[in-house]
């Protein structure tokens, strides 16, 4: 059993996908303190041809407060009519508009008040649309460990999912020992992300945006 763990991010970057498709169970850490200026609630998407933030509109978010703990702003739907006319008008030319479009519209338009579960619910939708199989655990709903911390707290999920193989982002290299996995008959590995270089109309290509911008450029087959 592979497993991965990430906070749930909304529209995230390419990566976020791949971790998902290279393993059977994804859990979505909803039960862990909120990060401003992260990317749980943001991201970035060509606007006039230059990369420009996004970001959905929250009540009161705090690093003090989880994931699953935050509502969205009763200004939401403003926001999101927003959002798709800002989808809308720089993406119109993309050779996979129309699919895409369809795909960001049926998502924004998800009814929910609660952060973790409208961007769940995107996550979810995106996995299918790209074809990926794997199973979706939300962590708030499970495992009832929020006293342990860090490490710990991500072996004892694995543990409880018996889980053989731990993937993670290349970037949490340095948060984990492999010595604790091992001890817990868990294989730690990182997964690099393939280079990720395409047309984006005519301009210099931006790399790390949102799978926004890869899905209009690219279509569903490039994962």
């Amino acid at each position: 059993m592979k497993v991965a763990i990430m906070q749930p991010y909304f529209f995230p970057y390419f990566g976020y996908f791949e971790l998902i498709k290279s393993v059977d169970k994804f859990i979505i850490y909803d039960d862990v303190n909120y990060i401003k200026k992260g990317w749980v609630n943001r991201n970035r998407i060509l606007i006039s041809g230059e990369p420009k933030m996004f970001t959905m509109p929250l009540v009161n978010a705090s690093q003090n407060r989880r994931i699953n703990e935050i509502l969205l702003s009763p200004q939401i739907s403003l926001w999101k009519s927003k959002f798709l006319k800002t989808i809308e008008l720089n993406y119109k030319r993309a050779p996979h508009f129309e699919e895409t479009y369809a795909l960001v519209s049926k998502i924004i338009g998800y009814k929910s008040e609660s952060l973790s579960d409208f961007i769940t619910n995107s996550i979810v939708n995106i996995s299918k649309h790209l074809d990926i199989n794997s199973e979706f655990v939300i962590s708030s709903s499970r495992y009832n460990n929020s006293q342990l911390k860090g490490q710990d707290r991500i072996i004892d999920i694995c543990q409880k999912e018996c889980a053989s193989v731990y993937i993670n982002a290349l970037g949490g290299r340095d948060l984990y020992a492999g010595g604790a996995f091992l001890n817990n008959n868990i294989e730690l590995r990182f997964m690099e992300n393939k280079s990720l270089v395409y047309d984006q109309f005519s301009n210099e290509f931006v790399s790390n945006l949102s799978i926004i911008d890869v899905l209009m450029f690219n279509g569903k087959t490039y994962l």
